[in-house]
């Protein structure tokens, strides 16, 4: 529907997850929460980096796979393309999210966030994000 695909674009069926921000169960900014599949298709070494910290309403892998369907939709395979290389390289985002957790990595997160909702351009030129994982080479036309 026409309704529903304006509202994914703009993020704003995103709004109710503000209650549970709200509530403390989530914060602004942390990795994304994942169903059980593509949990499982994150890195087993990050799991546990992963859940330790609190999930967030949008971060890092939001701000890179903001075009995540266009990717898929791009890609011929796209189930083993997300499984094989969307996710794990997600997965590694979401660890450098958790490695670099600081009051300043939340803050230019939470200001990327908006900027993108704004521009609609991700900020990856920042110098925040010049320590950020290599982008495996089958996604650099999308995120670089």
């Amino acid at each position: 529907l026409p309704v529903g695909r304006f509202l994914r674009k703009s993020k704003i069926n995103e709004l109710p997850q503000l209650i549970n921000v709200l509530f403390g169960d989530m914060s602004l900014i942390g990795p994304r929460p994942q169903t059980q599949r593509c949990f499982q298709a994150f890195p087993k070494s990050i799991h546990v980096k992963i859940l330790s910290v609190r999930p967030g309403l949008s971060g890092i892998g939001s701000i890179v796979f903001r075009d995540e369907e266009l990717m898929l939709h791009d890609s011929n395979e796209a189930e083993r393309f997300y499984d094989e290389i969307i996710m794990p390289y997600k997965g590694t985002l979401e660890e450098w999210y958790v490695n670099q957790n600081s009051l300043v990595t939340y803050f230019v997160l939470l200001f990327a966030t908006i900027w993108l909702l704004a521009t609609k351009k991700i900020p990856l030129d920042w110098p925040v994000f010049s320590k950020m994982p290599v982008v495996p080479p089958e996604l650099r036309k999308y995120i670089i």
